[in-house]
């Protein structure tokens, strides 16, 4: 975590529907993405970080053809993977077994690199900012990623962060103040999307 002097705002956002084969976005999907860009105009963004798969890309681009001029960066730490492993013993008895079995269906490369992504995720993102002005960042990823950091704003158990749902475009804000623990201003937020799904296509 960035030890600094001022004020991040990190937003978070899960990608855009994707299609089947999750080789990019539905028609949905990008409009889900233009329509979480025009929610971010008034937030006075540094830089929009996504993950390295085609579904993340391409919603943070579409978000950022709303945006005046802010950059895109792939990041790795971004991407889609099992931040946590948990032993049996962590979880309550009733959700230890089909919980572990769930996650040993993910791919070994996602299980096993999970751990040193996620730190390095935490390192990246999280945390005040050196210099006197705040700091407002937004990271286009994937649902497990959503999940961790908002387990760990809340201080809760490191295997918390399953069961953690978040929606397609959905936006989280943490904001990392020096000297204070993180807070949670808001998650899950779809409040730009329209509440029937059918209007985004």
């Amino acid at each position: 975590m960035t030890t600094g002097t001022a004020t991040r705002y990190l937003y978070l956002a899960r990608h855009g529907e994707a299609t089947a084969d999750e080789s990019g976005l539905t028609e949905t999907g990008r409009r889900q993405a233009v329509l979480l860009g025009e929610r971010l105009r008034g937030v006075p963004l540094a830089a929009v970080h996504h993950g390295p798969l085609p579904r993340a890309e391409q919603t943070a681009r579409l978000v950022g053809e709303q945006l005046d001029g802010v950059p895109l960066h792939r990041s790795e730490p971004a991407g889609d993977y099992v931040p946590y492993l948990p032993q049996a013993a962590e979880l309550p008895q009733e959700i230890a077994e089909s919980t572990l079995r769930r996650l040993a269906e993910f791919p070994a490369a996602e299980r096993e690199g999970g751990p040193a992504l996620v730190r390095e995720a935490m390192a990246r993102f999280t945390g005040p900012v050196p210099g006197d002005e705040p700091r407002h960042e937004l990271v286009v990823t994937h649902n497990f990623l959503v999940a961790w950091l908002v387990r760990d704003a809340l201080d809760a158990p490191p295997w918390r962060w399953i069961g953690l749902n978040h929606g397609n475009t959905a936006l989280t804000l943490i904001r990392y103040a020096p000297g204070r623990p993180p807070t949670l201003v808001f998650q899950n937020d779809a409040r730009h999307l329209p509440k029937d799904p059918a209007q985004t296509t």
